[in-house]
């Protein structure tokens, strides 16, 4: 073989070699993005129960079900020891938290815009607080896989004791907190914001009223739903409040 094609026939394997590289230093990175991508805590059938059930409570009481839920899976999964469980049991007492602190959002959310909550209220102190029983015999287990999801169980004990306390809060006096909170927050959203805008808003402001004036248009009252959602009945199969 000549130098020339000696050097060529290199250049060409060198050339694949960084071809290699490249192509899986892209495939770890898009594997290292898709792990850092936090999962949904909600199933796709759970999603579309929170779609149609549009009314405070029972959206509160959904969001129950969607809890006993979690626990009952792990309840299932700590009757026998499988390879694992420990991960599985993790993602629940994840997701459980998260479901959590969704029915704090909703309860907030429906107060401060004026809705009457206390039949869901009650519901989530019950369930609540079963759950938290259920949670404290898990702590209670000498299991061997327990390191593995420890701190995650920690964490949805923590979370559901102080949503305990949260629930049995009057509603009054809680529904005057999320309202003051909110002020607070807007006064300082609106600190932050310069002269410029300020004005700007203002200017807006005035002639939206002025708008408004001219067609009769009013403004909707608040609610709960998202951008889409209608009011409609539950899906097929979807348990009843």
């Amino acid at each position: 073989m000549s130098a020339p094609t000696y050097r060529s026939a290199r250049a060409a394997r060198f050339r694949t070699g960084l071809g290699f590289l490249f192509l899986l230093a892209i495939t770890l990175l898009a594997a290292a993005l898709a792990s850092a991508q936090k999962r949904d805590f909600l199933t796709t059938d759970e999603v579309e129960q929170v779609r149609q059930f549009q009314e405070p409570n029972e959206r509160l009481m959904l969001y129950n079900r969607f809890a006993a839920s979690r626990v009952g899976q792990i309840q299932d999964l700590l009757k026998k020891e499988t390879a694992g469980r420990s991960l599985l049991i993790h993602d629940l007492l994840e997701d459980l938290v998260d479901i959590i602190d969704t029915i704090d959002v909703v309860a907030d959310d429906a107060l401060k815009n004026g809705f009457d909550i206390s039949e869901g209220m009650q519901d989530v102190v019950k369930q609540h607080q079963l759950i938290a029983k259920t949670l404290q015999d898990v702590d209670a287990m000498d299991l061997k896989d327990r390191s593995r999801y420890q701190f995650q169980l920690q964490m949805a004990l923590d979370t559901v004791e102080d949503a305990i306390e949260l629930a049995q809060e009057d509603l009054a006096k809680r529904k005057g907190d999320v309202v003051a909170k909110e002020k607070k927050e807007q006064v300082e959203r609106e600190a932050m914001r310069t002269p410029t805008e300020v004005e700007e808003r203002k200017v807006q402001a005035a002639k939206q009223e002025e708008i408004d004036k001219k067609t009769g248009r009013t403004r909707k009252p608040p609610s709960l739903y998202k951008p889409g959602e209608k009011p409609g009945e539950p899906v097929a199969g979807a348990p009843k409040p």
